[in-house]
């Protein structure tokens, strides 16, 4: 398929502008290691990312994807945690390669950008900023800012009102499963990167509109 050029692009936070799975998983190790339990390791934690941290927590307490921890379990660790990563938000966090220029080339081609994650705002908001990409977006919404998130296509129509554009000139630019259920619910186009958090599932699955590897390839393909 090709892409139709859109007037507006929203685009996701993890796994898409950034690798945040290292201050996650050190995070969700120290949590382990307070609660006298076996850590997991940046490389298990990985697979886990991509639903909150919530989810991403309670992940991390039955040591898989699926499950649910023992609640008092969960209510114990779940503070625990977002104390630590309000203070490693972005200490290992990176942009990746390619982020920095796709963001220019889109913001220089004229698009109005947005962002849209399902990352509360406590963390979003600062993690943007010392990553230096916060004023790019002329509207963020987090986890936290509706009453529903991705893979409900809430975030994205909200999204488009505020900006003023139609859903059909609208484009995702995200890396999951949620990020594709949103966009076409929403009525948006939706393009993956290749390389973002979808549980260890290859994202051509999903069949987004395209696949890409880097953000300096949007430049070939709109």
């Amino acid at each position: 398929m090709t892409i139709q050029k859109p007037e507006m692009i929203l685009i996701d936070v993890d796994g898409t502008l950034v690798d945040s799975v290292p201050d996650l998983a050190y995070c969700i190790d120290e949590m382990m290691k307070q609660l006298d339990m076996p850590v997991h390791g940046e490389a298990r934690v990985r697979n886990w990312v991509g639903n909150g941290v919530e989810r991403l927590v309670r992940r991390g307490l039955v040591g898989q994807l699926d499950g649910e921890p023992d609640e008092a379990l969960f209510e114990q660790a779940y503070p625990i945690f977002l104390d630590l990563y309000a203070v490693n938000t972005s200490l290992r966090s990176c942009l990746y390669p390619g982020v920095q220029e796709g963001l220019d080339y889109m913001k220089a081609a004229g698009y109005t950008l947005g962002c849209v994650t399902n990352k509360a705002a406590q963390f979003t908001i600062p993690l943007l900023k010392d990553l230096g990409i916060h004023d790019d977006f002329e509207n963020i919404v987090c986890g936290d800012t509706l009453a529903k998130k991705k893979p409900d296509p809430l975030p994205l129509l909200h999204s488009a009102e505020v900006l003023g554009v139609t859903p059909e000139k609208s484009l995702m630019l995200g890396d999951s499963v949620s990020d594709v259920k949103a966009a076409r619910a929403a009525g948006f186009q939706i393009i993956c990167m290749s390389y973002g958090y979808n549980h260890g599932v290859d994202i051509r699955e999903s069949n987004p509109d395209a696949v890409i590897d880097s953000m300096v390839e949007l430049k070939d393909l709109l």
